[in-house]
């Protein structure tokens, strides 16, 4: 049987977000008027810098907006600011996070990048950390390549539990020996499906899931990484 290790990117990988990247480069190259980051968008944005509302609320917010002004793009656009994003940001990463994927790697495990950002994003941050295996939301193009303004999502626990199941079905994996390693409550069902759950700069609700469960509790381990300083926490720790 085969080891797997199920990587999220945003967050947990990427220190930011790579659909967020990707938006501000579309209005920075004008491939999006600049008033929509002007809006709602930077409202938003500024709301969870100054750490009001739910990071997993700001993300979804923001997602709506850019899925809305993304319909009807040409696919040419997009993919152009793709490699910009990866190029310029694609080592904004956890020290800690390219840390372990270089060492699955070296153990001749099956590294999977999971993510809700858009799969042409994790496309090409997993050909940049060598990765085979990725997959994120669909965003689904018409005839003439433009984008329809509908996706197939892969930021939520559900759709990440279904492929995840099909992978394991497919490549034999052993559950009790793989990693998993996420953020948020979408990366729930993937982290305690495995025999080690790491979870990478949580948010609280995720490590309060965690600690309601004992069984989950016992065997999951919390990285926080803050400078140059990065912390092995044990599950049950008192949180405020």
């Amino acid at each position: 049987m085969n080891t797997a290790a199920f990587f999220d990117v945003d967050g947990t990988l990427y220190r930011d977000s790579l659909m967020v990247e990707h938006f501000k480069k579309l209005i920075k190259y004008e491939v999006l008027d600049p008033a929509i980051w002007h809006g709602d968008a930077k409202r938003k944005f500024e709301n969870w810098v100054k750490r009001h509302g739910d990071y997993e609320d700001y993300l979804l917010e923001i997602a709506d907006i850019y899925i809305k002004n993304m319909k009807g793009l040409d696919c040419d656009y997009i993919n152009f600011i793709t490699d910009q994003v990866v190029k310029l940001k694609g080592e904004r990463v956890y020290r800690y996070t390219r840390d372990r994927i270089r060492w699955h790697q070296k153990e001749n495990h099956m590294v999977v990048f999971i993510s809700g950002s858009p799969s042409y994003l994790v496309e090409k941050m997993a050909q940049k950390y060598d990765v085979k295996f990725f997959v994120g939301t669909r965003y689904l193009v018409d005839e003439n390549n433009n984008f329809t303004g509908e996706i197939i999502p892969m930021w939520d626990s559900e759709s990440k539990n279904v492929f995840i199941k099909k992978f394991i079905a497919e490549h034999d994996i052993d559950l009790d020996k793989s990693y998993s390693y996420g953020d948020t409550t979408g990366d729930f069902d993937m982290l305690k499906i495995v025999g080690n759950p790491i979870l990478i700069n949580p948010i609280k609700k995720l490590v309060e899931m965690f600690q309601d469960d004992e069984s989950l509790k016992s065997k999951a381990s919390i990285i926080v990484e803050r400078k140059d300083v990065i912390y092995k926490i044990p599950a049950d720790v008192e949180i405020l």
